[in-house]
Order: structure tokens, then sequence, then C-alpha cells
């Protein structure tokens, strides 16, 4: 299956209501952007990092919590349970799903250096994905939209911290020049 087949398949429509509060979210979120910037408070780079990374989280929670339908609750409480049966039954599927967990959050990783304007060390990236992936994962738990698991928590915060020890490359050299 490739990545347009599963959003199509797995993901409903946003309903007007989390439109309304997406759009509110941003309106916030551009406001306050736009007069930190007027203070000098942040740059425009960094302002614009801020709304790119709102975007990015609004689509990964619409996606992962709330335009799934509801099931039953379902929890995965053993840790490395999928590297386990990727061993035991050369699960490949699972494997799959771990590496684009693993990509999920890359990118909200490489905005971090950008919003701080300087390196971000890597536990701090490795504990804000394993942070994201957990409120992702409770909403998933308490909504009954998904199964909750620690792995997807691991392998979140360790794209995330993927994405920033890249972008810290960057954020060094510019920083340098």
């Amino acid at each position: 299956m490739d990545i347009y087949q599963i959003w199509t398949t797995y993901n409903k429509q946003w309903s007007r209501y989390e439109i309304l509060a997406f759009v509110g979210v941003m309106i916030l979120v551009c406001t306050v952007m736009a007069v930190c910037v007027h203070r000098k408070k942040l740059k425009i780079i960094q302002a614009t990092a801020v709304l790119a990374l709102v975007v990015f989280l609004g689509i990964v929670f619409g996606s992962t919590v709330f335009t799934r339908t509801g099931t039953v609750r379902q929890y995965e409480l053993v840790p490395f349970w999928s590297w386990r049966d990727i061993i035991r039954y050369h699960d490949w599927t699972l494997l799959k799903e771990n590496l684009l967990n693993c990509i999920l959050l890359l990118p909200a990783g490489v905005l971090l250096p950008v919003i701080a304007n300087h390196k971000i060390k890597w536990y701090h990236a490795l504990l804000v994905g394993i942070l994201v992936s957990a409120i992702i994962e409770f909403s998933q738990l308490i909504f009954m939209r998904g199964l909750f698991e620690w792995d997807d928590m691991i392998h979140n915060g360790l794209g995330c911290m993927i994405g920033c020890l890249f972008a810290n490359i960057f954020v060094k050299k510019k920083n340098r020049d």
C-alpha cells in the first residue's frame, strides 16, 4: 500500500468543527507570531517554523486521532513487542510500520533547531518527540481511535531526534558563517 492509499483508507475527512478548531488555532498562532516578530522577540524564519510545526502537528493529530473511526479500546503494553514479532515471524509489514513511525515526527525534529535558532541537544529532541507521541497515544486510548503502544512513542521520539540531529548540522554551520 502506498502513502496515498493509506491516507485515504484510514482517514475520514475533517468535520466542520475540526476545521473550525484548526482555523481558530492557526489564527491565534499567526497573531502571536506576528506580535513576536513585530516586537523583535522572534525572527521571521522562527515564526514561520512555528507556523509550519503547528500545521504539521495538526495534520499528524488529524490523521492519527481525530479523523479515525472509533473502535474498541486497544493497547499493547509490552515495550518492543513489534521488534520481537519482526524477528520471530519475519513480519515485514510491521517493520515498515515501525520505520514509518520513525519518519512521522522527523519533520518536527527538523523544525526544533530552526525555532530555537540554535542547536538542540539530542535528548531534548527525543523527549519532545516522546511527549508529542505520548499525547497522540493517550488520545488514541481515551477516544478509542487506534492502538496505544509504547513502541510508537519510542519510534516517534527517535524520528524527532534524528530530524533534530540533521537540522543541527545546518544550524551549526549557519551560525558559524
